[in-house]
């Protein structure tokens, strides 16, 4: 409880208690939005207004613009006291009693510094009154970074004269009210006059920006708003390994145009389009959560059927993928769509050269359609149509929709309990079929990061949804829906969406209807044959041999002689000449992430060779694997520190996260948690690796890819999160008393990623105690759902 904001609250209580149209706020001492309404409605009492409502608008600015600029000498002490209490609900003193004098002063002129304004002395004008009656912040909050904010004060600084642009946000965080402000600024640079900029993107914003493709050696006003675009996106590109990121800077510089290179190439430009210039596609997907609607294109969705026609004028048009539905669930027959496949129709559609991919929507417009057992029920049909009815192969993925705009309270309250449903039930039914999930761009990411649906089709056509604006394009994306349209061919008209293709997944094929194999078996089929090359080879650990030829070409320097040992040279060739091109990844069959086989071999083989271990210790099988993530992980933390001070939320943000690039994401964690099982019955059971890849990977009654968290966590941590900790713990600072070298590697990280961070033993417990709790918290968070979707398995097997 604050004592200030307590006093503010009784005083706005007491003062306007009766008055016609106030609404009291609780008196807890708590800022939040109820007393910053309740501070408006005074203002607005003040001023003489007869109806006061919660909204701060034209009238309240224009009544308040009458009075003149709130200042020394300013008349209603009243008012003066609304600005006085309003400070202390901000985080500043505001000096008391109605006198605006010289501590209110430099409350005003320390606020508007983190604002960003440079006018107006101590003065408080209607505009900084009406963000002063709002929860912005104007400090860098959790999870916001100074690059952001230094635009936004920026933006401020520079447009907050103009009529129509609004005081924003000074908190480091890329948001809906940063975007429309940047759309604004982006409007008065073309000329558009104050009263029509609107922030939205119409036609003369988009003439406009045709006109500004600025590119490497330009300067200027435009460099500098598609400069903050970036940041906003945060564009990076990586180079020698290390990574860098956009800056904001009104010169078009070398490493702008490779951070807008890579953007392009994620967002799937053609070729040619990929040249780091500010073109106008580039303007677009970076501000815009559908881009140019004009783009090329190669995919599309539609409720209609497509017929032997339809697909062959779809193919003659450019496309070759199309989103069709598994299912429709008709409540009343007056609005039966027939959107679901036809019988024949994936015949047409495969001789007419296309593809699908196919989306499970039953209604998913409103909140009430999203549960748990709805989700569940869903996924259940929807697997039983995808395999029953159309014969959809193993490890296909299906598009769960969320057709509705869900705030981020919703998306917590009932659409990431849906998905958790879908997985159970998609588990239950024995993992034939992988979880996508269709959405805002907001829903997209917090459900691969949060219920871990492995692919992303982005709504993005819909971009005045809250969710699409101010938010990133999700890392997984792989289709994003971008304008709806009236196809034509023949005299054949219907409603299409067109859809950008990544590629990253391809959809179904003639080839896989009917199929019953997947990228894991393959996988293990690999494993077999490499298992046998081994003992053909007749020299060494046939486990250790396997394990030996994943790791060679990413995990065989010289930092891994010391660590483990090289490869052998000799066995690598004699593998080449047996197993041919060497298999490098595969979807996995729970999460369809790719496990990279050259960190799980990495990881199996220093387990097998260096021991596996127990309780609450480490040893260099955990530090090739999950303990060598969290390693780099921390100096990734303390890399990140201003804005992440809570070691805690930065675990929970971005530690194994399908949708979040870190050092420690999803797919790692997978690796590592999969190399140290089955390293470990290899190597102290010394199974035939092979045997062991197949009963993890495999199609079998109980795979160990469904129960991979539980096991290792009963395994390596004895079943206690204390032992999680206690682990995690040592490894970061613990004294590996029988292995000086493993300390040596240790501090290497720390010191060579981290360069001048403060390691683990020499920052206070208090703060790493945090972060070692967040790691533990996000490994049990990942555990509880598998264990819901593996007793969903279990029951349905029974």
């Amino acid at each position: 409880m604050d004592k200030k904001v307590l006093e503010a609250q009784q005083w706005v209580n007491k003062t306007y208690a009766g008055k016609a149209g106030y609404n009291p706020c609780p008196e807890n001492g708590q800022t939040g939005w109820s007393t910053m309404l309740s501070l408006t409605r005074a203002l607005q009492i003040e001023l003489g207004i007869a109806t006061p409502s919660d909204s701060f608008g034209p009238t309240t600015e224009a009544k308040l613009s009458a009075l003149g600029p709130v200042r020394d000498g300013f008349a209603n002490k009243n008012i003066i006291q609304i600005v006085q209490h309003a400070l202390f609900c901000k985080g500043y003193w505001g000096g008391e009693g109605g006198t605006f004098g010289l501590a209110t002063q430099k409350a005003v002129m320390q606020m508007k510094d983190n604002m960003g304004l440079t006018r107006g002395g101590p003065d408080v004008e209607p505009k900084f009154f009406k963000a002063l009656l709002t929860l912005d912040a104007y400090v860098v909050v959790s999870s916001g970074t100074d690059k952001v904010r230094e635009i936004q004060r920026w933006l401020n600084g520079r447009y907050s004269n103009r009529s129509s642009f609004n005081i924003g946000p000074a908190d480091g965080i890329y948001s809906r009210d940063v975007q429309k402000s940047l759309m604004r600024a982006l409007q008065y640079e073309f000329g558009v006059p104050d009263d029509s900029a609107s922030g939205n993107f119409g036609p003369t914003t988009q003439n406009g920006l045709k006109a500004q493709q600025v590119g490497k050696g330009d300067s200027g006003i435009f460099v500098q708003l598609f400069s903050a675009a970036c940041v906003f996106n945060d564009l990076k590109y990586t180079e020698n390994n290390e990574s860098h990121s956009a800056a904001f800077t009104s010169s078009y510089d070398d490493n702008l145009r490779k951070a807008v290179a890579q953007f392009q190439r994620f967002s799937a430009f053609p070729k040619e389009s990929q040249d780091g210039r500010a073109n106008y596609d580039t303007w677009c997907q970076l501000l815009v959560s559908m881009g140019n609607p004009d783009r090329p294109v190669s995919a599309c969705d539609t409720r209609f059927t497509i017929t032997a026609s339809r697909a062959k004028a779809l193919k003659a048009a450019g496309f070759d993928v199309v989103g069709r539905y598994l299912d429709e669930e008709v409540l009343d027959p007056k609005y039966d769509l027939n959107k679901e496949i036809m019988p024949g129709e994936l015949e047409d559609i495969f001789n007419g050269g296309m593809r699908i991919f196919p989306i499970s929507q039953y209604h998913a417009r409103k909140l009430e359609h999203f549960t748990y057992s709805e989700g569940y029920r869903h996924a259940s049909k929807a697997h039983d149509r995808a395999a029953d009815v159309y014969k959809i192969g193993r490890g296909s993925v299906i598009y769960f929709a969320v057709d509705y705009d869900a705030t981020d309270p919703e998306i917590t309250s009932n659409i990431l309990p849906y998905f958790h449903g879908v997985q159970a039930a998609l588990a239950a039914k024995g993992k034939r079929y992988i979880a996508g999930v269709y959405g805002s761009r907001n829903v997209c990411q917090r459900v691969s990061n949060e219920a871990y649906a492995a692919h992303s089709f982005v709504s993005g056509m819909s971009w005045g949804f809250s969710g699409n604006l101010g938010f990133p394009m999700p890392e997984n994306w792989s289709f994003t829906q971008i304008k709806e349209f009236k196809f034509t061919a023949n005299g054949d008209t219907f409603d299409l969406d067109r859809n950008v293709m990544r590629g990253t997944d391809k959809g179904v094929g003639r080839e896989n209807v009917g199929q019953v194999t997947t990228q894991a078996d393959a996988a293990i089929k690999y494993i077999d044959d490499l298992y046998a090359a081994a003992v053909q080879y007749g020299k060494g650990n046939p486990n250790e041999l396997v394990c030996e030829y994943l790791r060679s070409d990413d995990y065989n320097d010289t930092k891994w002689r010391g660590l483990l040992y090289l490869s052998d040279a000799e066995w690598v060739k004699y593998a080449d000449s047996k197993v041919g091109k060497p298999m490098t990844d595969f979807k996995c069959p729970s999460y369809g992430v790719d496990i990279g086989l050259a960190h799980f071999g990495a990881c199996a083989n220093t387990v097998i060779t260096k021991g596996s271990i127990r309780g609450k210790g480490a040893n260099r099988g955990d530090f090739a694997g999950w303990g060598g993530d969290l390693c780099t992980f921390y100096v990734e933390w303390r890399q990140a520190a201003d804005s992440y001070a809570s070691g805690y939320l930065f675990c929970q943000d971005r530690l194994a996260k399908i949708n979040t690039t870190s050092s420690f994401g999803f797919d790692d964690i997978l690796e590592d948690v999969d190399g140290y099982l089955i390293g470990t019955a290899a190597g102290i059971k010394n199974k035939p690796i092979n045997e062991l890849f197949r009963a993890h990977y495999g199609t079998g009654p109980n795979p160990g890819h469904l129960r991979r968290f539980r096991d290792f966590y009963n395994q390596r941590y004895e079943g206690k999160m204390e032992v999680v900790k206690a682990a995690a713990n040592h490894m970061l600072q613990g004294v590996f008393t029988d292995d000086d070298l493993l300390q040596v590697y240790r501090q290497g990280i720390f010191y060579y990623l981290g360069k001048n961070i403060l390691t683990p033993n020499l920052i206070p417990n208090d703060k790493l105690d945090p972060f070692v709790a967040g790691y533990a918290d996000q490994f049990q968070k990942i555990m509880g759902q598998e264990n819901a979707t593996a007793k969903a398995f279990t029951a349905a097997r029974r």
